[in-house]
C-alpha cells in the first residue's frame, strides 16, 4: 500500500517530471497561481520557490514546499523532482512528479484564492468540516460502495465539540471512513517528532483480505524458497532484496516482485531506484535467457506497491510492441462526482535491450496491492500469451492524496481512475484471474502447499 511509506506520502503530494521549460530572461514563464484540473490543488511559484496550497470549498491548508533546482525543475526537501512546463500558452502548463506516469495539467489564476491568504481555523469541528469536504470533492467510488457520505456527515458531526480530544477526533474520522473497505484510504496523526512518519494510522483493507508486511512477505518467501525454488538453479535477490529470481526445471523463469520501489534505500531518488531495477532487469533478462526461456513466471501476490511507472517499465521489458496499458482520469468537479479529467492514456512502451515475449503466468491475491494491481493491469492487453492465476487483486489503483487537516492530522485517499481499453475499472472488486486457486491460506501453510504456483508452472507448459 502506497500510503505507508514516506516515499508513497511524496508521491502523492503535487505531481511529476517531464521536460524542462524555458525560462524567460528575466521571471521564469512558470512564476504566478496555478489551480490543477482535479486534485483540489493551487501551486504558487515565485522567486525559485514552489508551495502547493491544499484547496476545498471550506479551507486551504499549505501543503508541500520545493525549491527551484534547474529550468522549471523543483525538489522537495525529501528530494521529489518536479518539473513545470508550460505549453505555448503562457496560461496553460502542466507539473509531473518524478517517478510518475501521468501528468497533471494546470491553468494560471491571477492571485491565490483568498482563503490561502489567512490562517485557517484550527478548532475539532473546522479539522471535521475539512476531512468531510475533502471525501466530498474528490473520492470517486461513494456510489459504487453505497455510502451516502451526507448521511455520515449528519450522523457525526453533532458528535463534535470545541472540546472534542485528538483521540476522541481520530476515533470518529475513523469510524467515517471504515465502511469504505478501501485500503487507500486512512487517517494519520503525527506525533511531531522529526522522522515524519505517522504515530498512528486506521485504514481499512477489502474484507476477505490481508495487506502485504514484512511479516507476511518473510513467511511467504520462506514458503517459495524452501518448497517452490527448491529444485530451482541460480536463485538471486536483487532491489534489497524486493526482486527474487529463478530458474525453475524445464526451462521457465520464476520472477518474484514484492514491490515497485525501495530498491535503493528509503530515501533514494526515482533515478536511483531505477537504476537498480535495471540492473536488476539486465542480469535477469539478459540475452541468452530471454532466447531460450519456455515460460516466465511473475508472482506478485504479496506486492504492497510503489512506483506505477517502474511497473511500466517492467512491462517494456516483455513485448516488442507498443501498447495502450491504461489511461488514467481523476474527479475534476467538486459537486458532481460524474465528472472527471480527460483520460490522460499511458503506454507500454519497449525497452532498449533484450526483451523477453513469451507466455507468461501472472500470480496475484489480495495481498497484490496499488502498483502490483496498475503492473497487472498493463500486462493485461499485452501482446502475447498472459494468463492471470490465484485470487483477485486488492482493487485500489488511485495514487493517493495526502490531505492535510487544521488539527495536524491527515487524510489519505483516492480521486483517480484507471480504465482498461473499453473503459472499465476494477476499483474495489480488484482485477480477476483466469484461472482460481487459493493463495497462501491458512490450510495452504499447514500443509506446504503453493496450488497457484503449481498450477502456473502446469499451465506454461502447455
Amino acid at each position: 500500500m502506497r500510503i505507508v511509506t514516506a516515499t508513497a506520502v511524496a508521491l502523492a503530494l503535487v505531481g511529476a517530471v517531464a521536460p524542462a521549460a524555458t525560462a524567460a530572461a528575466h521571471q521564469p514563464v512558470t512564476d504566478g497561481v496555478w489551480r490543477t484540473d482535479g486534485y483540489g490543488t493551487v501551486l504558487s511559484i515565485r522567486n525559485g520557490t514552489l508551495q502547493e496550497y491544499q484547496t476545498t470549498a471550506v479551507s486551504c491548508i499549505p501543503g508541500d514546499t520545493a525549491r527551484r533546482t534547474g529550468p522549471g525543475v523543483y525538489t522537495t526537501p525529501g528530494k521529489t523532482v518536479l518539473t513545470v512546463r508550460t505549453h505555448g500558452d503562457r496560461d496553460r502548463a502542466s507539473v509531473r512528479l518524478d517517478g510518475d506516469v501521468g501528468e497533471r495539467n494546470l491553468r494560471r489564476m491571477t492571485e491565490l484564492p483568498d482563503a490561502c491568504k489567512r490562517s485557517a481555523p484550527e478548532g475539532p469541528l473546522d479539522s471535521f468540516d475539512v476531512f468531510w469536504q475533502s471525501f466530498e470533492e474528490n473520492y470517486p467510488f461513494f456510489a459504487a460502495k453505497g455510502i451516502d457520505w451526507h448521511a455520515v456527515r449528519d450522523q457525526y458531526r453533532p458528535t463534535v465539540h470545541e472540546g472534542t480530544t485528538p483521540d476522541e477526533l481520530f476515533a470518529v474520522f475513523s469510524k467515517m471512513v471504515e465502511p469504505l473497505y478501501d485500503a487507500h484510504v486512512a487517517v494519520a496523526d503525527v506525533d511531531g517528532d522529526s522522522d515524519g512518519y505517522p504515530d498512528r494510522i486506521f485504514g481499512q483493507a477489502r474484507p476477505g483480505t490481508v495487506m502485504p508486511g514484512g511479516e507476511l512477505d518473510a513467511k511467504v518467501k520462506k514458503l517459495v524458497v524452501e518448497r517452490d525454488l527448491k529444485d530451482a538453479r541460480n536463485i538471486q535477490d536483487f532491489g534489497a532484496g524486493r526482486i527474487t529470481y529463478a530458474d525453475l526445471p524445464g526451462g521457465q523463469g520464476y520472477l518474484r516482485i514484492s514491490g515497485f520501489g525501495g530498491y535503493a534505500g528509503d530515501k533514494a531518488t526515482y533515478a536511483a531506484e531505477l537504476a537498480e531495477l535495471d540492473k536488476a532487469l539486465d542480469t535477469i533478462l539478459d540475452q541468452e535467457r530471454t532466447r531460450h526461456l519456455k515460460g516466465l513466471l511473475i508472482d506478485l501476490r504479496v506486492n504492497g506497491g510503489g512506483s506505477d511507472a517502474m511497473g511500466l517499465h517492467i512491462a517494456g521489458r516483455l513485448t516488442d510492441t507498443p501498447y495502450l496499458a491504461y489511461s488514467k482520469r481523476a474527479r475534476n468537479d467538486p459537486a458532481d462526482p460524474t465528472r472527471h479529467t480527460r483520460p490522460q492514456p499511458l503506454y507500454v512502451t519497449p525497452t532498449p535491450g533484450p526483451r523477453y515475449t513469451g507466455p507468461v503466468a501472472v500470480l496475484t491475491g489480495g495481498s497484490t496491492v496499488s502498483a502490483g494491481e496498475t503492473f497487472t493491469q498493463a500486462l493485461m492487453d499485452r501482446p502475447g500469451r498472459t494468463v492471470r492465476i490465484g485470487q483477485s487483486t486488492q482493487g485500489v489503483f488511485s495514487d493517493v492524496m495526502v490531505r492535510k487537516l487544521p488539527n495536524g492530522m491527515s487524510v489519505w485517499l483516492p480521486n483517480e481512475e484507471l480504465l482498461t481499453r473499453s473503459g472499465r475499472t476494477f476499483d474495489g472488486t480488484g482485477i480477476p484471474p483466469h484461472l482460481t486457486e487459493p493463495v497462501f491460506t491458512a490450510e495452504e501453510f499447514d500443509q506446504n502447499k503453493d496450488s497457484a504456483f503449481d498450477r502456473a508452472v502446469k499451465v506454461l507448459r502447455n
